[in-house]
Formats: C-alpha cells, structure tokens, sequence
C-alpha cells in the first residue's frame, strides 16, 4: 500500500477547513484515514497560525516511506519539526490567544493646529466639571 500526506477538506461553503492525514493514495480526498497529523485553517488571520502538524507522527510516516502531497510539502518544511517558520508561529500563536484582551491601535496623530483646538476644548469642560463635584458632596451633607 502506498501512503501519501495529504490534505482532507473539511468545512463548509466559502469557509474551508483542512486536515493533514496519512491516507492510501488509491483513496479518494475525503475518504477513510489512516492517521491524521495536523490541520490547515486558510481563513485564519494570522499567517503562521493557519497550520498545526504533530511533527513526530510526520517524521514517522516520512521515515516508513509516506510521500507527501506538494502542498504539504511546503507546509513540513516551513513549520514541521525542523521549519523554517516556528518562531513566527509560535508569535503569531501567541497573538492570536491574545485576541480578547486585543486593544485597538492609538488614533494616527493628527496636524498641531486641530491638537490645539481640541486640548483647549478638552481642558474648559474639565475645569467646569470639578467645582460641580466638589459641590455636590457639601450639599449632600447639609440635607442630612
């Protein structure tokens, strides 16, 4: 029996999803697996967190003789146990975990004249806003 590495398509219409599995070559594309290895995730915003491979189980399977696809060719080269790209996966992982906490770039810097306007538009409602709070708790006590 020959065993290829190849790509499995998973997912739904316009949203792919593929996983990296050891197969028969005689096997159709989705049919039965022997093992699989990874996933590959094209929609996934972070180019170097798209591909997951268990590294020993492809190093496995190269090693007994399994060919592997073109594509998951370059996809082992690039992040498989020797890859070129596994610190930028692991940053681009990273990343990606932190996607919750994400806080939104600063606001580009604008030109001096419109910053002047605005600080001192800024800085007169300010001013009329701490009176009023120092206020309200003296009034608050003299109704008690």
């Amino acid at each position: 029996m020959a065993v290829r590495i190849r790509m499995k398509k998973m997912g739904r219409t316009h949203r792919p999803f593929f996983r990296v599995c050891a197969m028969d070559q005689r096997s159709p594309r989705d049919g039965r697996v022997i093992e699989e290895l990874g996933t590959y995730d094209p929609m996934c915003p972070e180019t170097d967190a798209r591909v997951t491979l268990k590294g020993e189980r492809i190093d496995y399977w190269l090693s007994v003789g399994a060919q592997p696809s073109s594509k998951v060719a370059t996809l082992i080269k690039k992040y498989g146990t020797n890859g070129s790209h596994l610190e930028v996966q692991k940053a681009a992982m990273d990343r990606l975990s932190k996607r919750k906490n994400y806080t939104p770039a600063p606001a580009p810097a604008k030109p001096a004249n419109e910053q002047k306007e605005e600080t001192k538009a800024e800085a007169e409602p300010a001013a009329e806003a701490e009176p009023a709070a120092e206020e309200a708790p003296a009034e608050e006590t003299a109704s008690e």
